[in-house]
C-alpha cells in the first residue's frame, strides 16, 4: 500500500521534470527527478523535503498557468482549457504532498 501511495509524488516530480526539461531548466529537471529518490529513502527529513518540493512544484505551475494564459489572452487566443490543465496539475502536485499524512506512510517515513 506504501508502495501505492508513493507513486503520486512519484508521478508529480516527473511531470515537474518534464516541464522543467522541456523549458530548458536541466538544473531543475535534474532536482525533480532527484527529489523522487528520497521517495526511496524511509526517514522523516526525506518525507518532508518531498512535500516541500511538491509545494513548491505547485505554485511553479501557478506560475506557469499565470504567465501562459496571460500571453494568450494578449494574443486573443483562447485560454479557457490551458487554464484548467495547469491548474489541475498544480491542484494533483500540491495534494500529493498530502500524502505523507497516510498511517503507512507515517509510519514507513517515521513522521
Amino acid at each position: 500500500m506504501a508502495i501505492l501511495l508513493t507513486l503520486l509524488p512519484a508521478v508529480a516530480g516527473l511531470l515537474l521534470a518534464a516541464h522543467f526539461y522541456r523549458a530548458g531548466s536541466l538544473l531543475f529537471a535534474a532536482v525533480s527527478v532527484a527529489v523522487i529518490g528520497l521517495l526511496a529513502v524511509p526517514s522523516a527529513w526525506a518525507a518532508r523535503a518531498v512535500q516541500i518540493a511538491l509545494i513548491v512544484g505547485a505554485v511553479e505551475w501557478l506560475r506557469t498557468l499565470a504567465a501562459f494564459a496571460a500571453a494568450r489572452v494578449a494574443s486573443g487566443q483562447p485560454y479557457l482549457r490551458l487554464t484548467l490543465i495547469l491548474l489541475a496539475v498544480a491542484i494533483f502536485t500540491a495534494a500529493s504532498a498530502a500524502v505523507f499524512r497516510h498511517p503507512r506512510l507515517r509510519q514507513r517515513f517515521r513522521l
